[in-house]
């Protein structure tokens, strides 16, 4: 089911532009915040602000390995944003709600 109080959050995720480099440094697969850092123009504090929001939107999920944090792409996560538009943009013309909508 498609929470609509979560929609914002996932879709707060895909509002920037560094998240959305973010997320294409991702698509290749696991990456360091060191890493991740080096190939932006930010703040080790700025890129902290945008993870968490990706993480928040589950599209994103961290590991932790000693200090260091890994980020990678939750295709579970993906999938439920992939959803959440979907359910959004899809035309019904039934008159039925086949959102999927939690009432």
């Amino acid at each position: 089911m498609i929470d609509e109080r979560k929609i914002p959050t996932v879709f707060k995720a895909f509002c920037d532009e560094n998240r959305i480099k973010i997320l294409k440094q991702l698509l290749t697969g696991e990456k360091c915040a060191c890493i991740l850092l080096d190939n932006l123009q930010i703040s080790q504090p700025t890129l902290s602000h945008h993870m968490k929001i990706l993480c928040d939107s589950g599209v994103v999920v961290m590991r932790k390995e000693g200090k260091w944090a890994h980020y990678s792409i939750s295709p579970k996560g993906a999938a439920y944003a992939f959803e959440c538009l979907k359910s959004l943009t899809s035309i019904n013309s039934s008159g039925k709600d086949t959102s999927g909508f939690d009432e």
